[in-house]
């Protein structure tokens, strides 16, 4: 797949600086769930953005202060504040879902993100809450915008019958947005049925906090101004290389540390 994208990969360059490569938010789950937001959160620092920051609540803020190093932390104690923070034009891309919870507040932090138009990457509880409101939710979405379900959060919002290409090209076309189908074979569809099948991925990276990673490389990606649709490629690819790298035995927290060894691999096979 690298062959589809490899001259649109956003290397880093010398006159450039940390400003330049984009900052991703990622929206902090409550204090029994850091770990999701942190390991997105590393992920997109690994994937290149310049600045990551976890937004985070007040209950929470002293888990993530432990835990976090070259991740940057920020009070928001409600949608109002989150407004105000991301009204801040340096902020590139956001993640919202990872640990987030399926309440009131994840519902709102989504929809006031939306409103911005910041590229951004809907995962996990930011899907499902939405589950009864999947209109309101399609209403919303802008091409800037990653959905990568797996195949339960899949069927809360979108049709199931069909092959899974036939599926995600029909979802990304309902939706408006880019859709990523997680899975061995990860289909990445963008509405106006362009789409890819990424087939890297191996059976290790079934494991707690895996799919986290994923959307935090796609975020670093897209805080770099790449587009949607090659953000969602390259990164599933990133994923799966890492994964195969990392080999059995393989937890979450790997991928992002594993990942400047693939990069490299991949900067040299095609630069």
């Amino acid at each position: 797949m690298p062959r589809l994208w490899a001259g649109a990969y956003p290397w880093p360059r010398p006159a450039g600086n940390k400003y330049g490569r984009g900052h991703a938010v990622v929206v902090g789950g409550e204090m029994s769930s850091t770990g999701a937001a942190r390991l997105a959160a590393r992920g997109a620092l690994r994937a290149g953005a310049g600045l990551v920051t976890v937004a985070a609540s007040p209950a929470a803020l002293s888990t993530y202060a432990a835990h976090l190093t070259a991740v940057m932390l920020r009070r928001v104690d409600d949608a109002e504040a989150f407004a105000e923070m991301l009204s801040d034009p340096r902020i590139s891309a956001v993640v919202l879902g990872p640990g987030a919870g399926v309440g009131g507040r994840t519902r709102e932090f989504v929809e006031t993100t939306l409103r911005t138009r910041k590229a951004c990457v809907l995962d996990a509880d930011a899907l499902t809450v939405f589950a009864d409101r999947r209109d309101e939710l399609f209403a919303c979405l802008h091409a800037g915008c990653v959905l990568t379900p797996h195949d339960g959060e899949f069927a809360r919002l979108f049709e199931t019958t069909g092959d899974k290409l036939e599926r995600c090209r029909r979802a990304a076309a309902r939706s408006g947005a880019v859709v990523l189908l997680k899975g061995a074979d990860t289909v990445i569809a963008a509405p106006d049925g362009l789409a890819v099948i990424n087939d890297n991925a191996p059976a290790d990276l079934a494991t707690a906090g895996s799919g986290d990673v994923l959307a935090g490389f796609i975020a670093g990606l897209l805080a770099q101004g790449t587009p949607a649709f090659e953000a969602a490629a390259m990164a599933a690819w990133l994923h799966g290389a890492a994964g195969e790298a990392a080999g059995p035995g393989l937890i979450a927290e790997d991928l992002p540390e594993i990942l400047p060894k693939v990069l490299r691999q991949l900067k040299e096979a095609t630069t």
